[in-house]
Formats: C-alpha cells, sequence, structure tokens
C-alpha cells in the first residue's frame, strides 16, 4: 500500500478552510486561520477561500449552522473547490451532513494532519505508525468513507452470505488494526532496546513545535546534515547523531517530530515509538520565539509530553530565531516568563556555544562527586574515565592513581568490571 494514494490526499486540491470563532479564541495574537492554512499548504492544497464564523456554541448538527453550510456551498461553487477542511475535529455525523448540504468533500483537521504524515513518511516504522492512525480514525467514519477500503485492502471479495458491506469494512478495518499493532508492537521492542543499549551514553532529546527550528539545531549542535525545510513535519523519524561539547565530552543528540496543537491522539499513541527517545533523555524544548504564539505552542508541547510521561523532566527552554525578532522589547518579556531560557539562532548558530555549556552543566546534575584510586597501569580505566567523567583532579604515585571525578551514578558499576581492585570514596565539598 502506498500512502500517498489514500484517500485522505488534498495534493493539488483547491480548498477552502473554515472554522468556528469561539469567544475564547478570539484573541489568541495570530489570524484565526494561519496555521490550518500552513498545514494545508504543506499538504500540497491551493487555497481559495477563507471563511471564519463567530458563534456562542459548536452547532451539534452541522458544526457551522446549516444557513453558515448552504453559503459555504454557493462559495465552493462559484470558486470551483474540491475540498472544504474545517480546523477543529468534525464528528462523522456533522461530516455527513456537512457534504450533503455543500456536496462537495469536507475533511477535518486531524484528517489533514493525517495527510501530511501519510505523505512525509518514510521509513517502514514511519509507514506503519501513520497507517495505524488514520485506520483508528476511519473505523468510526466508515459509514461514508466504505469506498476508501478499496485502497487500503486491494479490493473486498471475502464476505460471507447476507453480510452488509459496512459489516464487512469493519471486520477489515479491525484485522488490519490489530496485525498494525502487532507490528509495531515488535518495532517498539526493538527500539526499546537500541535505547537501553545507550544507556552508558548521555543522551538528549530535541523536542518543540513543528517548524521550530529543531532540525535546523540538530545540524548546528551536531554539524550533520539533517533534512531541514520550511514545512510543518519536515521531521517525522527520529535521527540520532554525536554531539561534541566544549569540555571534549559526547552526547548523542535525537532530533524528533514536531508537535501540534490539537495533534490527534491517534497520532500520538502510534508514535510512541519514534518518541521513545524522548521518555529517557534529558530535553531541550525548542520553541520559535518570533512566533505570535509561541506560548500557545510551548504550552501544546507540554500537553503532548505529558501523554508520553514526560513531564516529570525538566528540559532546557531553548527560545530559537532570535534573528527573527522584529521588535526587540519581546526578548526580556519571553526571558522574565520562562526563566533561565537559552536565546539563540540555531540558522546563525548565535547561542549554540552557550547552550552547549548548558548541556554540560544539565548532564552534570545526575553526577557523582568520588575519588577514584587505581592502578597506573590500568590504561582501559583510564581512558574510560577521560571519556565517560569529568576528572577534576589527579595524583600519580608509582602503582597507583587517584581521581576526583564526576560521573553519573549509573556508570559506576562498568568500573568494577574494568577493574576489581579499585577503591571509591564518595566526596564532600570538603575533602
Amino acid at each position: 500500500m502506498k500512502l500517498k494514494e489514500t484517500a485522505f490526499t488534498v495534493r493539488a486540491e483547491r480548498a477552502i478552510l473554515f472554522r468556528v470563532m469561539l469567544s475564547e479564541d478570539r484573541n489568541n495574537g495570530e489570524a484565526p486561520l494561519e496555521e490550518l492554512r500552513r498545514l494545508a499548504e504543506t499538504a500540497g492544497a491551493t487555497i481559495v477561500q477563507m471563511v471564519v464564523q463567530k458563534r456562542v456554541t459548536i452547532d451539534p448538527v452541522y458544526y457551522i449552522g446549516k444557513g453558515k453550510a448552504s453559503e459555504l456551498s454557493a462559495i465552493a461553487k462559484e470558486l470551483d473547490a474540491d475540498v472544504l477542511i474545517c480546523d477543529d475535529d468534525l464528528t462523522p455525523a456533522q461530516v455527513r451532513n456537512l457534504e450533503k448540504v455543500i456536496e462537495k468533500k469536507v475533511i477535518d483537521r486531524s484528517e489533514l494532519i493525517l495527510d501530511i504524515f501519510a505523505t512525509r513518511a518514510k521509513t517502514f516504522q514511519a509507514k506503519l505508525q501513520v497507517e495505524l492512525a488514520q485506520l483508528e480514525y476511519t473505523r468510526p467514519r466508515l459509514k461514508r468513507m466504505w469506498t476508501h477500503l478499496s485502497r487500503i485492502e486491494g479490493g473486498i471479495g471475502t464476505r460471507g452470505p447476507g453480510e452488509k458491506q459496512l459489516e464487512v469494512d469493519k471486520r477489515i478495518v479491525s484485522r488490519k488494526i490489530h496485525d498494525l499493532r502487532k507490528k509495531l508492537h515488535e518495532v517498539e521492542k526493538r527500539q526499546e532496546r537500541l535505547v537501553a543499549s545507550r544507556k552508558e551514553f548521555f543522551t538528549v532529546s530535541i523536542v518543540g513545535y513543528t517548524n521550530a527550528g529543531k532540525s535546523t539545531l540538530m545540524n548546528a549542535l551536531t554539524e550533520i546534515d539533517t533534512f531541514v525545510e520550511d514545512k510543518l513535519f519536515a521531521t517525522l523519524d527520529t535521527k540520532t547523531s554525536i554531539c561534541k561539547l566544549e569540555n571534549g565530552k559526547k552526547v548523542l543528540m535525537s532530533d524528533t517530530v514536531g508537535f501540534i496543537q490539537k495533534l490527534p491522539h491517534h497520532l500520538v499513541s502510534s508514535f510512541k515509538a519514534t518518541l521513545e527517545e524522548a521518555r529517557h533523555a534529558d530535553l531541550l524544548h525548542v520553541a520559535d520565539m518570533s512566533s505570535p504564539l509561541v506560548h500557545k505552542q510551548i504550552e501544546a508541547v507540554n500537553a503532548v509530553l505529558k501523554e508520553l510521561g514526560c513531564d516529570k523532566k525538566a528540559p532546557i527552554m531553548v527560545l530559537n530565531k532570535i534573528d527573527a525578532i522584529k521588535e526587540d522589547a519581546i526578548i526580556p518579556l519571553l526571558q522574565s516568563r520562562y526563566k533561565d531560557c537559552i536565546l539563540i539562532s540555531a540558522k546563525t548558530h548565535q547561542g549554540i556555544q552557550d547552550l552547549k555549556r548548558r548541556i554540560e552543566k544539565m548532564l552534570e546534575r545526575s553526577f557523582m562527586d568520588v575519588e577514584l584510586t587505581c592502578s597506573t597501569g590500568n590504561g582501559k580505566l583510564i581512558a574510560y574515565l577521560h571519556e565517560h567523567a569529568r576528572i577534576l583532579s589527579s595524583r600519580f604515585g608509582e602503582q597507583r592513581v587517584t581521581f576526583r571525578l564526576l560521573m553519573e551514578e549509573k556508570l559506576m558499576h562498568k568500573l568494577r568490571m574494568l577493574d576489581d581492585t579499585i577503591q571509591i570514596k564518595e566526596t564532600t565539598d570538603s575533602d
């Protein structure tokens, strides 16, 4: 199955964007359909009109009300639109009712995001995750979408006597969901083993809102060539590379999929294997400080991190794109709201060295301060200490050497494997 050819695709279609604006949504600092416009353009659609209706509550039958739906129908015919895209999630009944009135395809925000993920998925794991999320989204909407399944299944020819098409489709989708979950479970186990195999390395994951500049920052920190594009969800698969710090130590740096407001729950659950790295690593939370919605974007990322069980971590807050700030007055406001944040431009490398020094300090939070004595002839152990510890001082004798060092507690067990005659004593500030 080629995900780009699923029924979700809106590529090269003429689109009308619409949403209901409730009273609590009217002062958020950005044009009401700006993010949806960027999502639709990322999916390949041509935007021909944007419609906003102010209401007190959402209409349970038509979302926007029948009168506005009729107005949208007239606009769609006049502008020769192919698809109408809603900025909120619609119930299956709302979609059916709108399509009856408008006589055009209607999709919602989740369906659009799923389409983007489908076109961006490159690896086997990402394709599995997207297909599972699509099917879980599709299952409650089969009443209007059953013809889509011919593309998913490759034709339906297994139904028994007297069975209805819808019932057959439900069986097909349920079976495929079960098979995909089984495959993803195997992928998750492999991912967990991979993450566990890196336990001797410091690991840092870059998380943040989509298009906040995570991949550009990854390039700046690791000096590799990660794919960068000024579009939403340019990165779907976790990429890991080595970052060399100022003190000569190395950390594993991982770039992750971007988050977004109202991210479909199916995607969060499907992409848990991809985000496994973030659950076991220290975090850099990257935000676009030039965005008028930076506060909402940070909140959206924190909500997803909480869902992943990462809310107990204390990430380094990295405010990116300082080079794009037009009003300098915004900088002290952001600094007062996000204490100890680092201001950088991943594009121009401004602040990158300061960020590396902050990463060093973050890694040392879990360090033990110890005094270690070992044989001067154990070159393997001494090399390991230089690689994995911060050596504060050393005293060499004829047979033995004593180091005062900072080292992660989880790595201490490795030392006795390299030399069972070593002596380790925890030190205090007075030592």
